[in-house]
């Protein structure tokens, strides 16, 4: 079978999935809903982009109003199915923008533990293996526990500090313009374990705070927005676009750097811009949502072990079994008395499956 053809049947049958868990999850919650009713209130929000109007809005830095660029997109929504008042806002208002942004999460933490997973050639590699999550969490708890009057909000400085933490395992791991693979492993563990000092700094110092703090650091997708949801998807899609350039490089680069040079494969600039780009698709999932593992662990290596090592299908196909996975981990997390963290059963189901794998010998060197 032919790659393109390989690649539209998955992603067309975990397209399907994701839209069968995602309808049967909105279903979940205090008051329950019909399939259908979902179903319809759903294509009600779909849109189609019908125009786009650039201004100038302002915001606030340093308790002075500034200009920004301000775009106010318009949209054709060619669905008006008849759902009462109450569902369609139930649905509209709130579990559908948690459950997508769930998706989107899941999908970029999918597609940035594919990269990690394939550039250290071992299938115990994750998103956070070079500091992102804790330079997130540095960022967010640094907020809640810290008494300062910051310019921007708590999921900037997540997003901010992920980058940062990020690029200094980068910078610190880079000499000579090379950047070792094993050097780069060695210093993002030493760089977590500082950053884990510093978070615990902080919980100490977090007052009445540590609760919320705390529950941050779990991961979690409660009180989800539509302007989160827009704006994770548009970074995540450009991002993962990116990254799906560089597919068949990452395929050669399984072979070994100096196998990838003779054929003619740039392998440092490459390696620096799937480290970049990985670094920012993750960055923006866990500044919406925390920090959350297992997510790009476990997704990727099942994805492998059904579809093959190839990036140009497993990069697709494990980004959206991240989406499948997250919204099926938060349906979980919302579905009993009292509400979890998404993280706690991300890991509490995650990790019995890897060892599982381990005891089956499927986990192996790529």
């Amino acid at each position: 079978m032919r790659t393109s053809t390989r690649v539209g049947v998955y992603c067309g049958a975990l397209t399907a999935l994701l839209g069968v868990v995602v309808v049967g999850s909105a279903t979940v919650g205090p008051v329950d809903i019909a399939p259908l009713a979902v179903a319809k209130a759903t294509l009600n929000v779909f849109g189609v982009p019908a125009g786009l109007d650039v201004g100038l809005g302002t915001a606030s830095l340093l308790g002075r109003p500034v200009p920004v660029p301000a775009v106010d997109v318009s949209y054709f929504r060619p669905f008006s199915f008849g759902v009462s008042p109450v569902t369609e806002t139930i649905v509209t208002e709130i579990r559908l923008p948690r459950i997508l942004l769930g998706a989107v999460v899941g999908f970029a933490l999918g597609a940035a533990g594919t990269v990690m997973q394939g550039f250290f050639r071992n299938p115990m590699a994750d998103p956070s293996i070079i500091g992102v999550s804790s330079g997130a969490a540095v960022g967010a708890v640094a907020t809640i526990a810290l008494p300062l009057a910051l310019p921007f909000g708590l999921q900037t400085a997540a997003f901010v500090g992920a980058l940062a933490a990020a690029f200094g395992v980068y910078l610190i791991a880079t000499e000579g313009g090379r950047t070792p693979v094993a050097t780069l492993l060695l210093a993002g563990v030493a760089v977590q374990t500082f950053l884990g000092a510093v978070i615990s700094y902080l919980l100490l110092h977090a007052g009445r705070s540590v609760e919320e703090a705390l529950f941050w650091l779990m991961g979690n997708l409660a009180d989800s927005r539509w302007a989160e949801v827009e704006v994770t998807a548009v970074v995540t899609l450009v991002v993962f676009l990116g990254i799906y350039a560089y597919a068949h490089d990452m395929n050669v680069l399984l072979l070994g750097e100096s196998d990838a040079q003779t054929v003619g494969i740039r392998v440092e600039r490459t390696k620096r811009v799937l480290l970049a780009l990985s670094s920012v698709v993750t960055a923006g999932a866990v500044a919406v949502a925390g920090v959350i593992g297992f997510v790009g662990l476990i997704v990727p290596h099942i994805l492998r072990l059904l579809v093959g090592p190839d990036h140009r299908v497993l990069l697709p196909t494990s980004a959206l079994g991240g989406a499948v996975f997250l919204v099926a981990t938060d349906t979980v997390a919302r579905a009993g008395a009292a509400e979890l963290p998404v993280g706690i059963v991300t890991a509490a189901l995650g990790a019995p499956f890897f060892l599982f794998l381990l005891r089956r010998r499927e986990v192996h060197e790529l």
